[in-house]
């Protein structure tokens, strides 16, 4: 009777068992125990299978990235419309101005341009860690969680003659706990040894201290595009992209700040390994420099296409256009003023008189004896005869030159005569 009702059980629990693993495969095969001679069986329920949040998906989260991300959807839907009018706008002068034709560089923008350059590079060599505050945590490849006097120890094995400096002391007690070294992956260590008045109990403290050296470097990139685009140094070609380069550092400055100040700054607080930490401060120090190289050589670029008519060419205003057909008509009047002048002197003095009419009497007897040639002959004979040249048509031209060149200064004899 008992091994009926045992079998009974058995057969009950393993379809209770099927129908629970149907319904959710996670659920692993029940595993059988042995008490005393009885056999029990340990059927294991369905539990909450939503998604429990692990490190990986909190990092991610709360990375620079996911926060940049955040700020192109809020900014985006009000910045996307005013870029793209502006590359219609700058299209349709470009498709105006087609028929522009390429020009070398101006000289002007070559000093643009080189102060761009020495811009990128120091923006580049910014980014090499030779210039970067030592990191402990890299530096004794630690985790967050190691003791204070074992992190320590460790760094003083690296310290010359084993021995930890002067600013190693002062950091040692301001990391002591969590949410200090979380602090101190956020903002740096000049930040946690030397700001007076910040407390962990109010992390924000920390992002006001450090605000400075956020917007120290952009203050030097901000001033390095005005010296570019400055009308003193690039004239109006550089000139023209002035507000853009204003709008440029002042976004590449916001985002920073807003990157640093909405990141969670606890993220770093469930790494297990030394691998896991997000190093955020020495992260931030290489996407800037990178961002100021990419916007110096955007800039750089459009700068060249713009100064060599290639692309973003600006037609002239009217009152441009007249400035430079009088400066033309200047020019062309100083010049047959000039040869005026010199053919008076051809005129007055006896020697070039002399040379010039031998000059001219031996033209004329070179151009005698090659219209006396048979070949010449018989070339104009065949032109006039066959019709390709109208004697009557080449009057008409030369009469019309003649008045074009000779009306003018006919006009400007009859109107003294006429006063």
């Amino acid at each position: 009777m008992r091994r009926k009702v045992f079998s009974s059980n058995m057969r009950l629990a393993a379809k209770n068992q099927q129908s629970i693993t149907k319904h959710d495969p996670s659920i692993a095969h029940p595993t059988p125990h042995r008490h005393g001679s009885n056999h029990a069986l340990n059927v294991r329920l369905p539990l909450n299978t939503s998604p429990i949040p692990t490190f990986e998906n909190n990092q991610l989260t709360n990375s620079p990235l996911h926060s940049l991300k955040t700020l192109l959807i809020t900014l985006g839907p009000f910045l996307l419309p005013r870029l793209i009018a502006s590359y219609r706008s700058y299209r349709t002068k470009s498709t105006q101005t087609k028929s522009t034709p390429i020009r070398p560089l101006p000289s002007h923008l070559y000093r643009s341009l080189n102060i761009l350059f020495i811009s990128i590079l120091l923006s580049l060599l910014s980014t090499l860690p030779h210039f970067a505050p030592e990191n402990i945590f890299t530096l004794t490849a630690s985790r967050i969680q190691t003791p204070n006097d074992v992190l320590f120890t460790r760094l003083a094995l690296l310290r010359p003659n084993n021995t930890l400096t002067s600013l190693d002391h002062q950091l040692k007690p301001r990391i002591a706990s969590l949410d200090a070294r979380c602090l101190y992956l956020q903002y740096g260590p000049e930040v946690l040894t030397h700001c007076p008045f910040c407390l962990s109990d109010e992390p924000f403290s920390y992002f006001w201290y450090a605000l400075p050296d956020i917007l120290y470097p952009h203050i030097l990139h901000f001033f390095a595009l005005g010296a570019a685009t400055s009308s003193a140094i690039a004239r109006k070609e550089g000139s023209r992209w002035r507000n853009s380069a204003v709008l440029l550092g002042v976004g590449l400055a916001v985002a920073e700040c807003w990157i640093t100040g909405s990141r969670n700054w606890k993220a770093n607080s469930r790494a297990l390994r030394a691998e896991d930490l997000d190093h955020f401060f020495w992260g931030r120090r290489v996407w800037r420099g990178v961002g100021f190289a990419v916007a110096d050589v955007v800039f750089a670029g459009f700068m060249w296409v713009a100064g060599t008519n290639r692309w973003f060419v600006v037609p002239p205003t009217v009152g441009e256009r007249m400035e430079g057909a009088l400066k033309m008509l200047e020019g062309a009047r100083g010049r047959m003023a000039a040869l005026g002048i010199v053919r008076n002197v051809v005129v007055r003095d006896e020697g070039l008189r002399r040379r010039g009419e031998g000059y001219w009497r031996k033209e004329g007897a070179v151009m005698a004896e090659v219209l006396e040639e048979r070949e010449v002959v018989e070339g104009i004979r065949g032109a006039l005869g066959s019709g390709r040249i109208s004697v009557s048509q080449v009057e008409e031209d030369a009469k019309r030159y003649a008045e074009g060149i000779v009306g003018p200064t006919d006009l400007m004899m009859q109107q003294p005569q006429q006063h």
